[in-house]
C-alpha cells in the first residue's frame, strides 16, 4: 500500500490541528505550512479536500483558518485518508481474464478482501488524539542535549 504525498500531508496537517484543538481557535494554512515545511498552495488543496470530507471547518478573514470539525478522538486516520485519497480504497478488480473465474474468486476472498479489511481496521483504530499523544511522548523522549 502506498499513501501519496497528499495523504501524508493531510495526516500531518490534521495532527497539527489536533495539537491546537483545545485552544478552540482557527489555525492558518501559513502557520501549518511553516511548521511542516510544505507549500502553502499545496496545503490549501489538501485542506479543500479535508473540508469537503467533513474533517475540518474553515473561516475567512484575518483570524481565519481551519479547525477540526469533530474532537480528535472521533477522527481516524481512515477518515482523513478517505477524504483525500481517491484511489486508495477502491475495491480490487479481477486478477486476470475470465478464463479462470475460480482463481479470481479465491484471490478476492483470501487475499484482497482480507488485505482491505486489515487496512481499514488498522487505519480506523488510529485517531488524531492517539497521534497527538504519540507525538508528545516522542518529543519528551528526546530529552535535552547540552553542548560545551
Amino acid at each position: 500500500m502506498r499513501i501519496s504525498a497528499k495523504g501524508r500531508y493531510a495526516l500531518t496537517a490534521a495532527v497539527c490541528l489536533a495539537q491546537q484543538y483545545a485552544d478552540d481557535s482557527y489555525v492558518s494554512v501559513i502557520s501549518i505550512s511553516d511548521k511542516i515545511g510544505v507549500s502553502k498552495i499545496y496545503l490549501e488543496q489538501v485542506f479543500s479536500l479535508l473540508k469537503r470530507g467533513g474533517i475540518v471547518t474553515a473561516t475567512k478573514g484575518t483570524q481565519g483558518g481551519y479547525q477540526l470539525a469533530r474532537v480528535p478522538e472521533k477522527i481516524s486516520a481512515l477518515d482523513i485518508l478517505s477524504a483525500v485519497e481517491s484511489t486508495l480504497f477502491e475495491p480490487a478488480g479481477d486478477s486476470g481474464n475470465n478464463k479462470a473465474p475460480e482463481i479470481n474468486k479465491a484471490l478476492k476472498s483470501l487475499v484482497f478482501e482480507r488485505l482491505d479489511g486489515a487496512v481499514y481496521e488498522a487505519l480506523g483504530s488510529v485517531t488524531l488524539a492517539g497521534l497527538v499523544t504519540e507525538v508528545a511522548r516522542l518529543d519528551s523522549e528526546q530529552g535535552f542535549m547540552f553542548y560545551i
